[in-house]
């Protein structure tokens, strides 16, 4: 896929802010000699007809988790990342309608971002079987407790204040003979018969909102109990990126990209140069350290002020 893009020119040849040189007539010659000439198709069409099968794979994936979940995906913008995620970007939105793209700062480390700024969270489950109409209400009691004591132990263990902690009840439940379990909430740390009908009749409301029946009739029984520990961390401030200058210093170069209607001579630039509100129209390439941006014909993209880089179609 990188060979692919370095001969077409989305790339250019070099990557880590030049620090790490790409061979482009390697990549040329690896497409030309194990793809192309096998197949009767040139250079170019050889590499166009490699993006297309990945870009059409990523779209299957995108399609799992939006259509397959009755979610029209035109209706969200792509957030593409990873160091090749913005390359693909363009293509995948318009493959599937999206008009709108959202390419995060540091989209190579936007994984380790995500990290840095979620809380702690620790689980801990321990099965307590309890058959329909027999709920042992001490031995629950009892099994909860145990697992609220091994999550004050985490969160000791871990340094979370008192005023940052916080713990969340859970039970997983089932129809008799079921092969599955649903997992929901426990009203609050209360232990009683009340508690119990409280979550079986939740486990039947969300059986019901996601598989469009429950039945109310039929005896349900709980198998494991779950206390999920969160402890809240303090949310790094990020910076806003000020407003730039002049566009045009922001350019380092520029390369010719192969499209399907022509080649076209190209300008990259230096994402780390443009500022708030900057604007540049494709075909364009923007690099930076951890990833590059490809944009095609008939997109532009605008700096937030976030430092976040907005692409939508003209």
């Amino acid at each position: 896929v990188t060979d692919a893009h370095l001969t077409l020119g989305h790339l250019p040849p070099y990557l880590l802010d030049g620090s790490f040189a790409l061979d482009v007539e390697a990549a040329k010659r690896a497409i030309a000699t194990k793809i192309a000439e096998k197949l009767g198709l040139d250079l170019n069409a050889a590499a166009r007809g490699i993006l297309a099968i990945a870009d059409h794979n990523m779209v299957g994936a995108i399609r799992i988790v939006s259509v397959e979940r009755g979610h029209d995906p035109r209706d969200f913008a792509l957030v593409p990342f990873g160091g090749a995620g913005p390359l693909h970007g363009g293509a995948l939105a318009r493959l599937l309608g999206m008009r709108t793209i959202l390419v995060p700062p540091s989209p190579g480390v936007l994984s380790a971002l995500g990290l840095l700024v979620s809380n702690m969270k620790a689980e801990f489950a321990r099965t307590c079987l309890q058959k329909p109409g027999t709920a042992d209400i001490a031995q629950i009691g009892g099994v909860f407790a145990s697992l609220q004591a091994d999550a004050e132990a985490w969160f000791r263990q871990e340094g979370v204040r008192d005023e940052d902690q916080s713990s969340t009840w859970q039970a997983s439940l089932r129809y008799e003979h079921q092969g599955f379990e649903l997992t929901v909430d426990w009203p609050g740390q209360r232990v009683d018969a009340a508690a119990v009908a409280e979550t079986i009749a939740r486990f039947h409301a969300l059986h019901n909102k996601l598989y469009t029946f429950a039945q109310e009739d039929t005896p349900v029984e709980i198998v494991t109990l779950r206390v999920d520990a969160i402890g809240r961390l303090p949310r790094p401030r990020l910076a806003e990126l000020p407003p730039g200058g002049d566009i045009r210093e922001a350019v380092i170069g520029r390369q010719r990209i192969a499209l399907e209607s022509g080649d076209v001579n190209a300008p990259i630039y230096d994402r780390a140069k443009l500022g708030a509100r900057a604007i540049i129209d494709g075909p364009a390439i923007i690099t930076q350290l951890d990833a590059t941006t490809l944009l095609l014909p008939g997109q532009h993209a605008e700096m937030h002020r976030s430092g976040s880089l907005i692409v939508r179609e003209q």
